[in-house]
């Protein structure tokens, strides 16, 4: 995410949720199917959801068991076999079944991952704003956190943890904090500037009703918009920790770990290493130009 898109994204004018919605925003799907990008991105990304949901539906065999047709092309080249449309790898595993099971964990990893970061991180820079005396000690240890890399905090956790899906699903989770913490307080410290709020502690509301029904029900669309910015980041940094070897234990299929392990054979076999990278481009571009686009129709100042 680019500093002028979270620019753009903590920018935006906060609105009383007493008051009615313009009829605009009413039809914010609407606008959003004229963008055709976002529709054939988010139907890509649909795709590759329910394909990687219904894997053992899908699969025409099974991702972990070795057979002699070892490094066998895809179908369309010569060589290939009908039986396996996407080739085999070095071990004979067929590349189509084990893609359907790498998506799996792959989106697992990222949805949990921006899930449980974006929620803490946002809590973090709500009541950053919220609770001035708090500002301060709260952006602080924000800042600390992102002095650590993904990449070594993950090193740090499979030295402790071992190696695993978890110390990764931990790792992008914390990254993920103080970048959803600092976003959301730029967007609150907006709201809390808002006459309604004033008016809120005038009238004798509670800083619970303050904060639920005020601040946050004026934030939450904006830091929607981040989160779904940040899932295509996350499953770019998970692919490279897989990738590293800081992953899934093989022999699990997770699209960082088979390109990963296709790179041995690059020169003879490249489809090994390159579908499953082809498939993290995919997902990654998809994420993007959808979060993009719900960016555009939910961003009041974008829409105007």
């Amino acid at each position: 995410m680019t500093l002028a898109e979270a620019s753009s994204v903590a920018a935006a004018p906060a609105v009383p949720p007493e008051d009615a919605a313009p009829p605009r925003r009413k039809s914010w799907f609407r606008r959003l199917l004229r963008d055709k990008a976002a529709v054939v991105a988010m139907s890509v990304l649909g795709i590759i959801i329910l394909g990687a949901i219904f894997a053992p539906l899908l699969a025409t065999h099974d991702p972990y068991v070795n057979s002699r047709s070892v490094m066998t092309p895809p179908v369309w080249q010569a060589g290939g076999e009908a039986e396996h449309l996407l080739g085999t790898d070095g071990q004979g595993r067929d590349i189509f079944s084990r893609i359907l099971y790498g998506s799996r964990l792959t989106l697992l990893i990222g949805l949990i991952s921006v899930g449980v970061g974006g929620f803490i991180g946002s809590m973090i820079g709500l009541l950053s704003a919220f609770y001035t005396r708090l500002d301060a000690w709260l952006m602080r240890l924000m800042d600390m956190m992102l002095s650590f890399p993904a990449i070594l905090l993950g090193l740090a956790l499979v030295a402790v943890m071992g190696q695993g899906a978890v110390p990764v699903i931990i790792a992008l989770a914390i990254s993920s904090i103080p970048d959803c913490a600092r976003i959301s307080r730029g967007i609150a410290v907006g709201v809390m500037k808002m006459e309604f709020i004033e008016a809120g502690r005038a009238v004798g509301l509670s800083d619970r009703d303050l904060f639920r029904k005020y601040l946050l029900r004026n934030c939450i669309s904006s830091i929607m918009i981040f989160i779904s910015l940040r899932f295509g980041q996350v499953i770019l940094i998970g692919a490279a920790l897989s990738f590293l070897g800081l992953g899934a234990r093989p022999p699990m299929a997770e699209l960082g770990m088979m390109a990963s392990q296709g790179r041995d054979y690059l020169l003879f076999a490249p489809h090994i290493a390159v579908i499953p990278s082809v498939v993290i481009f995919i997902i990654v571009l998809c994420a993007n130009v959808a979060g993009d686009a719900l960016r555009d129709v939910l961003d009041p100042r974008l829409q105007a």
